[in-house]
């Protein structure tokens, strides 16, 4: 049986569509060449428009910033005109990766509104750009395989994994400066991730293996391993590697490198909280709920930052302090059922639960899981 870290993950957004990889990710200013763009999760590279990587600053800054409809929506129409100066004959390396960061970042954008048809369809458009970076069309791949998995569409989910993996067939890995040990870490990873939310322990085990000593085990391939250590209960190591993830992400903000490029549920602040979830998860499983209160803490000051107090992924995070605290008093013999009936109501009302005799929409159906679990409690 999966732990519940991982199946929380896959209602709040997949992976960390697991407990909690949620949503928007923030581009930071260039902080010296107009060649450079910082991204919690995306960019730099010589190879790029310039004034492209700036508009995608600016419109994710304002975006992030303000976390209001119009601020989201000024902050498309910067993109879509980022996106349109972009020549639509030119078929070189620089104008494609330029088109498919944009994406990336109206991908972003829309996933945190939860706008999941368009922003897959901004995804979908960066395959067309064969022209593009290897690593933009596998963090594109990646990003929309997320976005299923945190909808349920597992057999989809599993389709675009393997299509992640076939990208990697199509350049030439020993001689092409795109054949990094990171992007095929990643098309793994995402794969791996795929069976383990299914469930599949045996068959998610190939694409984890030799994954310790991996230069590409960071950031989203780290947790997704880390999750299987998890799942198989090598707690040890697990704690270990989400640990590696939050210390790692956590101090490496500006990343400056194509192949941390992310989008989605999959960006890098997604990727901390949820490993920082997983974390207190995980002292939960071992007894330890000291940690896992003060961990969860954390992780729950985060998603209200990152989100606001009342995002229905904040209340995935009060679910996952609930069930520590129902642990906590069936280990100790102690009560605290004021305090998860707490959070539990709260997290419910977060999760914007609907009665249960009404017919739930698509975007409804990917919390579903997390609702029962609050309910259930």
């Amino acid at each position: 049986m999966l732990p519940s870290s991982l199946k929380l993950s896959r209602a709040a957004t997949a992976t960390v569509a697991r407990t909690v990889q949620l949503g928007l990710a923030s581009f930071k200013p260039s902080s010296s060449s107009p060649y450079r763009l910082i991204h919690d999760g995306i960019i730099k590279g010589p190879n790029v428009n310039p004034v492209a990587l700036q508009m995608i600053d600016y419109a994710l800054s304002l975006a992030k910033s303000k976390k209001s409809d119009e601020s989201n929506a000024q902050a498309m129409l910067v993109l879509e005109q980022c996106l349109s100066s972009q020549s639509s004959e030119s078929q070189d390396v620089v104008t494609h990766n330029s088109k498919g960061m944009v994406l990336l970042a109206m991908s972003s954008l829309l996933s945190a509104r939860g706008n999941y048809d368009d922003a897959m369809e901004k995804l979908q458009n960066i395959q067309v750009l064969v022209h593009s970076h290897l690593d933009v069309r596998v963090a594109a791949m990646e990003a929309l395989t997320g976005i299923n998995l945190e909808m349920g569409n597992d057999d989809t989910s599993s389709v675009l994994a393997d299509k992640c993996l076939e990208l990697l067939g199509k350049v030439d890995l020993k001689n092409s400066d795109e054949g990094s040990e990171i992007a095929i870490a990643r098309a793994k990873a995402i794969k791996g991730l795929t069976e383990l939310v299914q469930g599949n322990l045996e068959s998610a085990e190939p694409f984890f293996q030799g994954f310790l000593d991996n230069k590409g085990c960071i950031g989203n391939a780290a947790l997704s391993y880390g999750e299987f250590l998890h799942a198989t209960r090598n707690f040890s190591l697990a704690k270990d590697i989400y640990q590696k993830v939050i210390q790692e992400v956590a101090k490496k903000k500006d990343f400056t490198d194509v192949h941390a490029l992310a989008a989605c549920n999959m960006a890098s602040e997604e990727v901390l909280l949820a490993a920082t979830c997983s974390l207190g998860q995980l002292e939960v499983h071992m007894g330890n709920f000291g940690n896992a209160e003060e961990t969860l803490t954390t992780a729950l000051n985060r998603a209200e930052q990152l989100f606001g107090s009342r995002h229905p992924k904040v209340g995935v995070v009060l679910t996952c302090m609930a069930l520590m605290f129902q642990h906590k008093a069936k280990q100790e013999h102690s009560s605290s059922l004021l305090i998860q009936e707490g959070l539990y109501r709260r997290a419910i009302d977060l999760l914007k639960a609907p009665p249960l005799d009404l017919e739930v929409n698509r975007t409804m159906r990917s919390r579903m899981d997390i609702i029962a679990l609050a309910r259930g409690g």
